[in-house]
């Protein structure tokens, strides 16, 4: 979780990617969450790949190891301070690759069996997609196991596309072949990929096999992350969670599903369905669907549709002064 998210700016300019709230929860909060949860046995270790500590601060560093402790797994922080690659982050955790273990790449989100199969050496999960030429994809053998990795293919291979969640038996397998792609210095585009670690390990025997999710959610830029925070409260209501906390509510109607936060002051307005709002908002004489609004911000006379809004904002739909800073956006 290393890169700093500029495609999902202005909101990751002061929050790294993977912390920004989606359907009321940090994003890597809720993959780490999911991936725990659908694992046969328990998690001891989560070790996090972060980036310049300046950015990846205490803060950070803080809120990754409540999530640990909160599955009773023990916290190891890492740094790449240098953008090399995938490869070259999974090796900078070099010391927490010994037995099995799952790699995954923190911006999305997933619903998913995670059945692992006890023939196989490592599970690479994929989705099928309708252009997979636009993806990575995988190319399986006559007996269904992956005997290659294909990137944007301009002939067709499969409609499998990989989803960046990986399981291996033995990561220390991966380990050895990755240091192999590092001292060989065999870079792609200038960075170490994990595929040619992966592609390695293939050659040598070992077996991969495809698991397919149900669904898969990208949170790479503000319109596809406002799809996913949908989609994933509608995921959240089918499974009976509770998603409104204690709002206080002036002449307001919530439409679900949506995920309203304590502390949250409705006033004159009507939100939902498919909006998040976090803790400390208000929003008054509004009508919201199908956004995302961060917490302690001040929404008024706001007709909002498809709207992602950050922390600490104030909003007045009839504005005649405005203060705009850096990559944002009003249409």
């Amino acid at each position: 979780m290393a890169g700093r998210g500029s495609r999902l700016r202005p909101h990751t300019l002061t929050v790294p990617k993977p912390l920004v709230p989606v359907a009321g929860m940090p994003i890597v909060h809720r993959l780490v969450r999911d991936i725990a949860k659908l694992l046969p046995e328990p998690v001891t270790e989560i070790a996090y790949v972060l980036g310049d500590p300046a950015f990846f601060g205490d803060n950070v560093v803080a809120a990754l190891t409540d999530l640990s402790k909160s599955l009773g797994a023990k916290t190891s922080i890492y740094r790449q301070n240098v953008p090399l690659g995938t490869g070259h982050a999974i090796m900078c955790a070099e010391p927490s690759l010994s037995g099995p273990a799952v790699v995954a790449y923190a911006d999305t989100l997933i619903r998913a069996d995670l059945t692992l199969d006890p023939e196989a050496d490592s599970v690479i999960w994929v989705k099928k997609v309708e252009q997979p030429d636009q993806f990575g994809v995988v190319q399986l053998d006559e007996t269904g196991a992956i005997n290659a990795l294909i990137e944007k293919p301009t002939d067709f291979v499969s409609d499998l596309a990989v989803i960046g969640i990986y399981y291996f038996k033995e990561i220390e397998v991966l380990k050895a072949a990755l240091q192999g792609v590092l001292d060989e210095n065999l870079t792609r585009g200038g960075e170490y990929q994990i595929n040619d670690g992966i592609l390695r390990m293939m050659q040598s025997g070992k077996r991969f096999v495809p698991g397919e999710v149900t669904a898969w959610m990208d949170c790479g830029n503000p319109k596809v992350t406002v799809e996913t925070n949908a989609k994933m409260l509608d995921f959240l209501a089918a499974e009976g969670e509770t998603l409104v906390g204690n709002v206080t509510v002036n002449n307001s109607t919530i439409i679900p599903p949506c995920h309203i936060a304590d502390g949250v002051t409705l006033t004159n307005s009507t939100v939902g369905p498919h909006v998040s709002v976090g803790a400390g908002t208000t929003i008054a004489d509004s009508a919201i669907e199908n956004s995302i609004i961060q917490s302690n911000s001040a929404i008024e006379n706001a007709t909002l549709k498809g709207a992602m809004i950050g922390n600490h904002v104030c909003y007045n739909g009839e504005f005649t002064h405005v203060s705009i800073g850096d990559y944002s956006v009003l249409e």
